[in-house]
């Protein structure tokens, strides 16, 4: 992993400090400073120095500065900061460090869902780097990178956190229950039951499935996010945001064959005999009963009966030679 950037600061006397930068790329992220290797990834941005220099035509190499020089041009700011606490030398030192912020920022931001913007870190972060500064000591020797990353690091974790509305004891039994599925899996090459799951808990099955009733908090996912997901594959397909049911829709299946089952009733119907056919409308259609059918037939209830035992029939009967045609 390439280490974090150097910021590179002019220092053309004791008291006053300038900063420049040259553009490079740190965890997919701009930073405005020039690219070094540094030992490791926890090598913070600024630690290591290289030379600077503005070109001029008259004296370019007189114009030149040292690594030693920005070193102690950085080193004469705490001092002069430290003695005064003066806000606009606080805010030189937050420019100068300022990549330590998009350099933690942008390792936290891995791995977190997409809607969460790093440029909401990095405000985060800024908060963190001014009480770093603030509370920093240089006369006990450490380094000041080392301890603001994880200033940095802790304001940006609190403003996450502070938007989270499950409490962070569900969370930990969320992250205790993934890693027991895990070791379950492999021991056992299948899926774990409830049962041998509240085990390797060391709970009861009752307190697991309460467990899973709060665990469902954890299981939100954002609706912007899942079109963002569907839309990023090249916008091949539906995202899983279109693909969630609406159940108020109508079924466009349902709704076809209930059309066509009403076509071929009618069709059915219309090759009845006229008597049968007024029975059929009258009971079906009309809501009538077999008596008022009757005496619009002039024949007694018990012959409206007969007939309309004998529409079904044939209708039925017609119906499914349509169905086998």
């Amino acid at each position: 992993m390439t280490s974090p950037p150097a910021a590179h600061v002019g220092t053309p006397s004791a008291a006053h400090c300038s900063v420049t930068h040259a553009p490079t790329r740190t965890n997919g992220h701009h930073t405005d400073d020039d690219p070094t290797t540094g030992p490791g990834d926890d090598e913070p941005p600024g630690n290591r120095h290289t030379m600077t220099s503005t070109a001029r035509p008259a004296h370019p190499a007189s114009e030149s500065r040292t690594a030693d020089d920005v070193e102690a041009g950085i080193i004469a700011l705490w001092h002069t900061y430290g003695d005064s606490r003066e806000q606009a030398l606080r805010d030189r030192l937050v420019l100068h460090y300022a990549p330590l912020v998009k350099y933690v920022a942008g390792r936290v931001g891995t791995g977190l869902p997409a809607h969460v913007d790093v440029a909401d870190l990095i405000q985060s972060g800024i908060f963190g780097l001014v009480d770093a500064i603030e509370k920093f000591e240089p006369e006990r020797g450490l380094k000041f990178e080392t301890y603001a990353m994880q200033r940095i690091r802790g304001a940006i974790l609190d403003d996450l956190r502070s938007q989270d509305w499950v409490p962070r004891s569900v969370r930990s039994r969320a992250r205790d229950v993934e890693r027991a599925l895990e070791r379950l899996g492999a021991r056992l090459q299948r899926t774990p039951t409830d049962r041998e799951l509240a085990a390797e808990l060391k709970i009861g099955l009752g307190e697991l499935r309460e467990l899973y009733a709060q665990l469902q908090l954890t299981s939100v996912v954002a609706l912007d996010e899942l079109i963002a997901a569907g839309r990023a594959a090249g916008g091949a397909g539906a995202s899983l945001a279109e693909s969630l049911p609406d159940e108020g829709a109508e079924d466009p299946i349902a709704t076809l064959v209930d059309q066509d089952s009403r076509r071929q009733l009618a069709d059915a119907i219309a090759q009845l005999a006229e008597r049968d056919r007024v029975v059929v409308t009258l009971y079906y259609f009309e809501n009538l009963t077999l008596a008022e059918i009757g005496k619009v037939l002039g024949v007694t209830e018990s012959r409206v009966c007969q007939l309309h035992t004998r529409a079904v029939l044939r209708l039925r009967t017609k119906l499914n030679e349509q169905l086998e045609g």
